[in-house]
């Protein structure tokens, strides 16, 4: 769904308002995150909070294992990542995902849904992955990063994952132009925002 494609959209001023509040925060790629490192998360959303937004979308998988606690901080609404992830699984019907993300989204069980057989990388995988992630952040060996990544999945799907949910951003990115069955999260994020403004200008 694009906004146009919705006919909310017929000239410059039925666009949204958009503000972006980019923050320097801690990576959340570690195995343990702390209140500590939450600290800018919280203070970015009360920025936000302040502005009188309709909600707010956070672009990131890790933050949303504290969807909840985060979501108590302020009165705007979040949107669920978790939720929608959930939702297009259903939909689509599928019963087994290979979930790549952080040591902390993995560990955490972001995607582990009941009815879904959730197969996830180990523990020496996930410290292989985060070291895949930092390096390419870096643009240190980027395509043996790449390499790296795309291994597990297939292997992963060998073993019966239909799809792998691609659960940090940068593996969306990393995996962008391989031909594996995928599903990004963020791309579920940004249809969830599009339906989401659609339902507030029908308010």
């Amino acid at each position: 769904m694009r906004l146009q494609e919705t006919g909310c959209i017929k000239n410059n001023k039925d666009f949204p308002q958009i503000i972006v509040n980019s923050i320097p925060a801690p990576e959340l790629i570690h195995e343990t995150v702390s209140s500590e490192d939450l600290a800018p998360y919280v203070s970015g959303l009360r920025e936000l909070d302040r502005f009188g937004v309709d909600f707010i979308v956070m672009v990131c998988n890790t933050i949303h294992l504290f969807y909840e606690r985060l979501q108590k901080e302020i009165s705007a609404p979040i949107i669920d990542l978790r939720k929608e992830v959930k939702k297009t699984l259903h939909n689509r019907r599928i019963k087994s995902v290979f979930v790549l993300g952080t040591p902390y989204t993995v560990n955490g069980g972001l995607y582990r849904f009941d009815g879904i057989n959730s197969f996830e990388p180990s523990d020496d995988e996930l410290k292989q992955l985060a070291r895949a992630v930092f390096k390419f952040n870096k643009g240190v060996d980027k395509q043996d990063c790449i390499r790296q990544v795309r291994g597990l999945c297939q292997k992963y799907m060998m073993r019966g994952a239909e799809t792998v949910i691609m659960g940090c951003t940068e593996f969306a990115v990393m995996l962008g132009k391989e031909n594996i069955s995928k599903i990004n999260s963020i791309d579920i994020l940004v249809d969830a925002t599009e339906k989401r403004f659609i339902l507030e200008r029908q308010k």
